[in-house]
């Protein structure tokens, strides 16, 4: 199928893609692609005007060491970001979440500020954003602003980047504990049928601070906030692992589709988050 007509941009700067943004309110970024192509090409989305990302990736494609934390441009892509040393070394979570992102040529093309900004329910890096605790800069004509993961994604294809703004920046926070994903992927599609990402620190025998996200099962990746409430400060074991792990969908409709129905999808959310827990624990 073919995409309905559309004028095509392909600004120089932040600042150009912004104002073709204001002036043209029917427009679209596309980065990578993988996402909003196929929309297109089947008329879900049908933009006047798409604004291509192309001549932005000297600017937004990097990966810098600031001390605290690691700065990487939304135009980066999973492949950078899973073979970098320094996200190896000091984001793990997340390096290894974006090597689970569909084949080589899609991690070859597709970027992180587009998944994120995508929101798709089903996709990888939102779990790791959440469970790292990361915290994004936006930029619009008046400036800068910065949002914490935990409020940046807010439902089906939704976050908090608004009208004539850009997500520009993806700060992830430096962290020495152990972190696992652990991820169910459709047979077809390579997305997450549900996917869980922990980030734990040790104190003695004792679980100290503790993050647990998930993607794939509801409308948007979320905290699982009872998982971590039932982990904090607990002696470790393969037993709490797995009675925490059963708190992986509480206050959660899970969603339904022809390959997994509600019940399916919330016991595999419980499985994983017993495997990454146990993952994370021994990396630590």
């Amino acid at each position: 199928m073919y995409p309905a007509k559309f004028t095509y941009h392909a600004p120089w700067s932040v600042e150009e893609a912004i104002t073709l943004m204001n002036e043209n309110e029917d427009s679209k970024l596309i980065a990578g692609g993988h996402s909003l192509l196929p929309t297109m090409k089947m008329r879900l989305a049908t933009p006047a005007h798409l604004i291509d990302m192309k001549n932005l990736r000297s600017l937004l494609s990097y990966i810098h060491d600031k001390g605290d934390h690691i700065a990487i441009g939304s135009l980066t892509t999973y492949h950078q970001i899973e073979s970098s040393s320094l996200v190896k070394q000091a984001a793990a979570i997340l390096a290894q979440t974006v090597s689970e992102v569909g084949d080589m040529q899609v991690r070859n093309m597709g970027t992180l500020g587009g998944s994120i900004a995508h929101a798709d329910p089903a996709g990888d890096p939102p779990a790791a954003i959440l469970a790292s605790n990361a915290t994004m800069v936006i930029q619009s004509s008046g400036g800068e602003r910065t949002v914490a993961a935990s409020d940046f994604f807010q439902g089906f294809f939704e976050t908090a980047v608004g009208a004539g703004e850009i997500l520009k920046e993806i700060r992830v926070p430096k962290f020495s504990g152990g972190s696992s994903y652990q991820k169910f992927k459709h047979p077809a599609s390579g997305y997450a049928v549900a996917g869980v990402a922990v980030c734990l620190t040790k104190n003695g025998g004792n679980i100290g601070g503790v993050s647990v996200s998930v993607t794939g099962v509801s409308d948007g990746a979320y905290r699982a906030n009872g998982v971590e409430a039932a982990l904090t400060g607990q002696a470790f074991s393969e037993a709490l692992a797995a009675s925490a792990a059963a708190h992986a969908i509480d206050g959660i409709d899970a969603l339904e589709d022809p390959f997994a129905d509600a019940a399916y999808r919330g016991q595999l959310a419980k499985t994983l988050a017993k495997r990454a827990i146990i993952a994370a624990w021994n990396n630590a």
